[in-house]
Order: structure tokens, then C-alpha cells, then sequence
């Protein structure tokens, strides 16, 4: 539903603090739920794919990464975010949790997944990227990294954690 430009937005408690039009007669409310958001923890070849968004500044590496469709399941989703980012095909997913990620206003749905393929070839909205061991891998201590940290310790891997302006100061890609 479009809002005319004419209806202003106002808060206002509907069970929660809501933005809501204060013209009666048009009756929208923005909710602002979160987004689904799907990540994989990608394994190639014995090795996990992080990569780097192109539009990210400095060199960080992340988990491939990608939002639902309608009309898809989580994971036909997630299937199609790595192919689609990575070229390679998942042959097995296994759900590793679902976490709160407050600050970007979305839940995510991480997955560990196998994938084969000739080689990685990365879409135009990755930069590089780069294979890890399981136990080199570090964690960030939100969002994804949390679901990384419960997929490490399944192996019985200690997770270590470090955030990005920490990591940064060290030079740590």
C-alpha cells in the first residue's frame, strides 16, 4: 500500500510503538518487521568460502549472504544465494541456528552447506574471496558471527571472537 505524500507518519502505540498515518481515514500502520536474511557457511573443498562485498570499504570477509524471495524456502533460498554468488552448487544443508541481528532490523537463517563446482567465480557484487580452515576462521560477535561460533563448536572448535574496528587495528583480514 502506497501512502499519499499528503498522510504524515506518527508513533503510536498498536501493542508495540508504531509508525502509523495520523489521517484516520487511511489507516496504514509501518510495522517494520525484520527482514529474512540467509547466510551459508559455504564449504569447499575441506575449506569455508569467505568473501568481501564489493561495495564494503577496508577488506573484510564475510559468509555468503543473500535475502529470501517470496515464494522460496529458506533453503532453496540459501541454494541459490551461493550459486548465484559463487557458481557453486550446494549438495547439502544443515540448519545451524537463527539469530537476532537488532541492528540492521533482521533475522537471520544460517546454514551450513556443502557445495561443489568447478570453481568459485564470484558475482559482481563480490570483491574476492578467500578459503579457511574451520579453526582459522574468527568470529565477530554478532549477526552471523554467532551462528559461525555455534557451527565451530560443534566440531569442538573454540570460537574466537574479535570485532571489525579490532580486527581492522590489527590488520587481521
Amino acid at each position: 500500500m502506497r501512502i499519499p505524500e499528503s498522510h504524515a507518519l506518527a508513533h503510536k502505540i498498536i501493542g508495540k510503538i508504531s509508525r502509523s498515518c495520523v489521517t484516520t481515514a487511511c489507516g496504514f500502520t509501518h510495522w517494520n518487521n525484520p527482514v529474512p536474511v540467509l547466510a551459508a557457511i559455504v564449504q569447499y573443498q575441506g575449506k569455508i568460502v569467505l568473501a568481501r562485498n564489493a561495495a564494503w570499504t577496508g577488506r573484510r570477509f564475510a559468509l555468503i549472504t543473500g535475502f529470501m524471495e517470496a515464494g522460496e524456502t529458506p533453503e532453496e533460498g540459501i541454494s541459490r544465494e551461493v550459486m548465484e554468488e559463487t557458481s557453486l552448487q550446494v549438495t547439502e544443508l544443515s540448519l545451524i541456528g537463527v539469530y537476532e541481528f537488532l541492528r540492521m532490523n533482521q533475522v537471520l537463517i544460517v546454514y551450513h552447506a556443502h557445495a561443489e563446482g568447478p570453481e568459485i567465480k564470484l558475482s559482481p557484487e563480490l570483491a574476492e574471496y578467500k578459503l579457511y580452515k574451520p579453526e582459522d576462521i574468527i568470529c565477530w560477535p554478532s549477526g552471523t558471527g554467532r551462528g559461525v561460533a555455534d557451527w565451530q563448536r560443534r566440531l569442538g572448535i573454540e570460537p574466537r571472537f574479535m570485532d571489525w574496528d579490532e580486527r581492522a587495528r590489527l590488520n587481521i583480514e
